[in-house]
């Protein structure tokens, strides 16, 4: 059973991938004048982290089952922090492309390596809520992310970003290396690419993933077009802003909750994530009600549903996966996370483009009350049903 010392240092490796995909993603425009010429170079910029990850996290994820979550975890911290230092030293644009793709793969070993440590530290009875604070931890670093990155580039330039986002890859690092115990990696039989195909056609895999997904697509169309919603409406910057710090605070508060909900038997993983889709499907269509109320409105309830999801979602992938395949099961679920978060914004776009925002939003609903019933109605996982976290 784990202790809170040594989950610490998880939720702060939770807290460093969040806060350095968006702190900085949220001020590349203040880098200089030829760093970024043109939006296609910004949108290279911008892709170089989360296409990092989509191609390495299963990687990473079933390195972790190999040689064990611990070193991966300790790997990939010190490697954001040094590729987070080679933008400070060099301070040139094709450093910062660099260092940029050095610090996605990095997060893209240590992501995985802590959900792998958070399920392995704790018995089936508690990941609930183990997971809920580390979503928790996670989504404060969305959400601080645009605000601290933003401070930081104002008093000192990107540098002085970077500069942060290096100390604190290497201080979690020293956390993680003097609080994390060994966790000695689990005898499995030997798995062919048939195995590996089943085990993720699993329901006891896609539909928590596919939940995951849904959510993450909502989240990331919510941040992104909720302000430009806001903006048609007349509302000014700090409205909408005030609307994206909201739905990232209503995602980070309702985590805990929910894991400790799920942890005492009050709700299930089946009908939870249900609920979520259809609260996060809601706040969808709410933002296609034009002004103030709708925006509000969407920001609080895709935040909710996203929150409810997430813990559970994680908790059933642990519950229904074999301890020694943890590493590989959350580098692929993380795998789907990463095609919603790209995969959400481009729906909403290309419908908004061809009719109106209104209808991307709808769409974008329909797609996740679709999830809803597909979760709903799926048959239960052959991994481990009886477990508080299986989708049964």
């Amino acid at each position: 059973m784990s202790t809170p010392r040594q989950m610490w240092p998880l939720y702060a490796a939770g807290f460093t991938t969040a806060f350095g995909a968006h702190g900085i993603a949220a001020n590349l425009g203040g880098f200089s004048d030829d760093a970024v010429t043109s939006l296609l170079m910004l949108g290279g910029l911008l892709a170089l982290y989360d296409g990092a990850e989509v191609v390495l996290k299963p990687v990473f994820g079933t390195l972790a089952d190999r040689i064990g979550a611990r070193p991966v975890l300790l790997g990939g911290l010190v490697a954001f922090a040094l590729a987070s230092a080679v933008y400070v030293v060099a301070d040139s644009q094709a450093w910062l492309w660099a260092a940029r793709l050095g610090q996605g793969a990095a997060a893209s070993a240590f992501s995985p390596a802590a959900s792998a440590l958070v399920a392995r530290l704790n018995p089936a009875a508690k990941r609930g809520r183990a997971f809920g604070s580390y979503g928790f931890y996670k989504s404060i670093g969305y959400t601080l992310g645009p605000l601290l990155g933003g401070v930081l580039v104002w008093a000192g330039g990107l540098r002085l970003l970077f500069t942060v986002l290096a100390v604190l890859g290497a201080a979690v690092a020293g956390w993680a290396l003097l609080a994390v115990p060994v966790v000695p990696p689990l005898p499995k039989a030997r798995q062919t690419l048939v195995d590996l195909g089943r085990r993720l056609a699993d329901p006891g895999f896609l539909l928590p993933t596919g939940a995951l997904a849904g959510a993450t697509a909502a989240l990331s169309a919510g941040v992104g077009f909720l302000p430009v919603s806001g903006r048609a409406a007349g509302l000014g910057t700090i409205a909408t802003g005030a609307a994206v710090s909201l739905l990232a605070a209503c995602a980070a508060v309702v985590q805990p909750r929910t894991g400790r909900l799920l942890d005492d038997g009050r709700v299930s993983a089946r009908s939870g994530l249900t609920a979520g889709l259809v609260v996060t499907a809601a706040g969808l269509a709410c933002a296609t009600v034009p002004g103030l109320a709708g925006v509000l409105a969407a920001a609080a309830l895709i935040g909710a549903g996203t929150g409810v999801i997430t813990p559970l979602a994680f908790a059933a992938l642990a519950a229904s996966t074999p301890e020694e395949r943890l590493g590989q099961t959350m580098g692929s679920a993380e795998l789907g996370r990463e095609l919603g978060d790209a995969g959400g914004p481009l729906l909403v776009a290309g419908i908004a483009a061809a009719l109106t925002l209104t209808y991307g939003f709808a769409a974008l609903a329909l797609v996740l009350a679709l999830i809803a019933v597909i979760v709903r109605r799926g048959r239960p996982s052959h991994g481990s049903p009886g477990e508080p976290g299986a989708v049964a």
